[in-house]
């Protein structure tokens, strides 16, 4: 079986595969694409426009897999090393955090997305309470004794949650929001994430480059902060030139 990773580099969807991919040992091919001109291939292999795909090769036939729940789902039923809880209690909660997170990306969405600064506050604002209820479901775990979400299994809640950290990387850079303040199990959890060498590796060494891009050229407040700080920048470095 061979498998490819259809992808984009910005992706957070697409780090989620890649990252269980990686946990789980199994060997795959990565694709880039470029979604503001995408190829005809892959127009006609994905019927919702979006990545990623998971591109199956097996025995001369190939599946097309798309939506990454369902990939993350397909790679458990297929594969050793499972990413979820045995037990179906357990394994019902974490696939509910796993919704919180995709909900959780797109209130940074609108955080980084929000025209003015009043938008930008309030959305800000909202991120935080999100987190807040993260914080309090870590609180009532039934084992919060280890790293993870779950206490000392690596889980697929854990692979969804290391891409929206590394917006909060990226957004720390441009200043200080507050969004996790108060939130000591939320901050070791994303420290223990950080450190993963399967989340650091789902991204490509430009990945914070191609993000500040991004975040620039979105012609949000975000982006009006990013400005005021490359020109201080810039201006720090002339006085000392």
């Amino acid at each position: 079986m061979k498998l490819i990773l259809v992808s984009h580099p910005l992706c957070p969807y697409v780090q989620r595969a890649a990252i269980s991919l990686t946990e789980k040992g199994v060997p795959f091919e990565r694709v880039d694409i470029d979604l503001a001109d995408k190829p005809v291939w892959f127009k006609a292999i994905s019927p919702l426009g979006k990545v990623p795909l998971l591109r199956v090769q097996r025995n001369g036939e190939e599946t097309t897999i798309f939506e990454s729940a369902v990939i993350l789902e397909f790679l458990e039923e297929t594969h050793a090393d499972p990413l979820h809880p045995a037990d179906p209690y357990a394994r019902a909660r974490h696939r509910a955090w796993i919704e919180f997170g995709s909900a959780t990306l797109n209130a940074i969405g609108r955080f980084y997305s929000a025209s003015t600064e009043a938008g930008f506050l309030a959305e800000s604002r909202a991120l935080s309470g999100m987190f807040d209820r993260l914080e309090a479901e870590l609180a009532d775990g039934a084992d919060r004794s280890g790293l993870w979400f779950g206490g000392d299994s690596f889980s697929l809640v854990d692979a969804v949650y290391g891409p929206v950290f590394r917006y909060l990387d990226a957004f720390d850079t441009i200043g200080d929001f507050d969004i996790l303040d108060n939130k000591p199990r939320v901050k070791a959890w994303r420290q223990s994430l950080g450190d993963r060498a399967s989340i650091r590796d789902a991204v490509a060494p430009d990945y914070p480059q191609r993000l500040h891009a991004f975040l620039q050229a979105k012609g949000s407040f975000l982006s009006t902060l990013i400005h005021r700080n490359d020109q201080a920048g810039s201006f720090a470095l002339a006085r000392s030139a």
